[in-house]
């Protein structure tokens, strides 16, 4: 019996509503609305325009209907820990929701830790220091705006999201993980914690898991649509929980990934939390899964590097494809410029050229002197970095592995994938591409049973997408050894700004 989702992805960036068929064990994608996204830059702070995200998820419904009148299910994800305060009496929210870029956190932190320690957070949630985190952001919000926590109810974006589609009021679990505010033992709110802060407990809902069906689409979107009363399910609904969960990967092999975007997210899948001091010192992170696994990655600035500098070049009148950009990389020379990407230095928008340029000058490089110089220096550097956070996996985990899956858009760079097989002396399996709507549409498919559990999505993968294999250049592994020293170096010493 051929079935039919709906699977709303929305990045930092971008976002899209694909149909996904699902008939004989085989997954077809077809991509129905695309549109752009990013933030809104309003009274010196930075927003995202919920009230058009609402407008293209009920474009992207539209759209579907009109192809697939039947369709089985609905559902979102998102990028983690943004949220949208609601007022309890009139469901509307307080105002626009903060985009984690804005800067209003950058005073907080060291409040937060001089009543809790950094340390005692980490123990308590898991959750890999980033300033952004909903944590740092609900204290830097109260600080400004303590009205808006007034009769009200916190929604992720995907939650909020669903909230515009069925009017419920929950968080799902793998998106609350993303937070700084769970117990990832207790797969909950962690309340002390929350009192602690000075947070007011009345603003947290309901967790519910992934992979389950909630209320239908409201009455008033079938009345405007013409369409009946469609389930909402509550999917991985950050989105690295979805794409996770189509890693091709097969039972009880040892396997890691990436799931590589405007993040890049490194990691394995575990059974339980891994809370050691090891684990807080190498910024590993323990984030929900489908099935509750735990997603035990780091953060890594990944294709946001090459994004952004083609934005900037775009600004000048410098118009270039990212297959043009890869082709100008290979024309420059290998590791002569590093960067650590994760200094926070490349965290904000704008001037990313010159801020590559200023890392390297201050670090004692020099200074790039071209474009090609540039984007070599971000490929180079993200497959060191790579190599560097695999690698400190293995020692955590006490593993060595053969291979690594790679997933999501970043693996249409085909020089990024080559160049990270050979940086880790291991192949690279790369794909699928949609690796996130796919994670989604089978996470509705598992809500309804139609497919078992997590095993059997991943099969599904394997029968219905190309899996790329990129087999390492063992010619250049002692240049690789070399560069990696290099740039350990740098990561250790330099720091421009505090590392992410």
């Amino acid at each position: 019996m051929m079935e039919n989702y709906l699977a709303f992805d929305l990045g930092a960036s971008s976002g899209r509503a694909m149909l996904c068929r699902l008939q004989d064990n085989q997954l077809e994608l077809t991509e129905v609305h695309r549109f752009t996204n990013g933030p809104l830059e309003h009274a010196e702070s930075l927003f995202w325009d919920f009230p058009a995200l609402c407008n293209e998820v009920k474009t992207g419904l539209q759209k579907a209907l009109a192809i697939k009148p039947n369709i089985s299910g609905i559902a979102v994800d998102t990028w983690g820990v943004d949220y949208v305060l609601f007022d309890r009496s009139s469901g509307k929210p307080k105002r626009l929701p903060y985009h984690y870029r804005d800067a209003r956190v950058n005073t907080v932190t060291a409040k937060v830790f001089d009543e809790i320690p950094q340390s005692e957070i980490y123990k308590r949630t898991g959750i890999q220091f980033m300033p952004f985190n909903t944590l740092y952001q609900l204290i830097a919000h109260q600080e400004q705006h303590p009205e808006d926590f007034d009769n009200a109810v916190m929604l992720f974006i995907p939650d909020a999201l669903t909230n515009f589609l069925n009017g419920e009021f929950t968080c799902e679990y793998s998106i609350a993980s993303t937070s700084n505010l769970l117990d990832p033992k207790q797969r909950n709110w962690d309340f002390e914690l929350i009192r602690q802060l000075g947070l007011p407990e009345s603003i947290f809902p309901p967790l519910v898991n992934s992979s389950t069906r909630s209320a239908s689409l409201k009455p008033e979107l079938q009345r405007e649509l013409g369409c009946g009363a469609i389930p909402i399910i509550r999917v991985g609904a950050h989105d690295t929980a979805s794409a996770v969960g189509a890693v091709p990967a097969e039972e009880n092999s040892r396997w890691a990934y990436i799931s590589c975007g405007t993040w890049a997210l490194l990691g394995a899948e575990l059974e339980r939390p891994l809370l050691t001091p090891q684990a807080e010192t190498a910024s590993y992170t323990n984030e929900g899964g489908l099935e509750n696994k735990i997603r035990f990655l780091t953060n890594i600035m990944g294709t946001w590097l090459f994004q952004e500098t083609r934005r900037n070049w775009r600004a000048e009148g410098k118009e270039f494809s990212f297959s043009e950009m890869e082709k100008m990389a290979r024309e420059a020379e290998p590791f002569k410029f590093l960067i650590n990407p994760n200094d926070a230095l490349f965290l904000a928008p704008s001037g990313m050229p010159n801020r590559i340029c200023e890392y390297c000058f201050e670090s004692g490089q020099g200074t790039p002197q071209n474009e090609s110089e540039i984007l070599r220096c971000i490929y180079d550097s993200l497959a060191l970095c790579f190599r560097d956070k695999l690698e400190t996996l293995e020692n955590i985990l006490s593993v060595k592995y053969q291979m690594l899956n790679i997933v999501g858009g970043g693996t249409q760079d085909h020089q990024l994938m080559q160049l990270t097989a050979n940086a880790l002396g291991i192949p690279v399996l790369a794909g699928p591409i949609e690796a996130t709507a796919i994670g989604n549409a089978l996470s509705q498919a598992m809500s309804f049973s139609k497919v078992s559990n997590l095993q059997s999505a991943r099969e599904i993968v394997r029968n219905s997408f190309e899996i790329l294999t990129f087999k390492p250049d063992l010619a250049v592994k002692i240049e690789w050894d070399m560069a990696l020293q290099k740039y350990r170096k740098f990561v250790q010493t330099v720091h421009l700004r505090a590392d992410l």
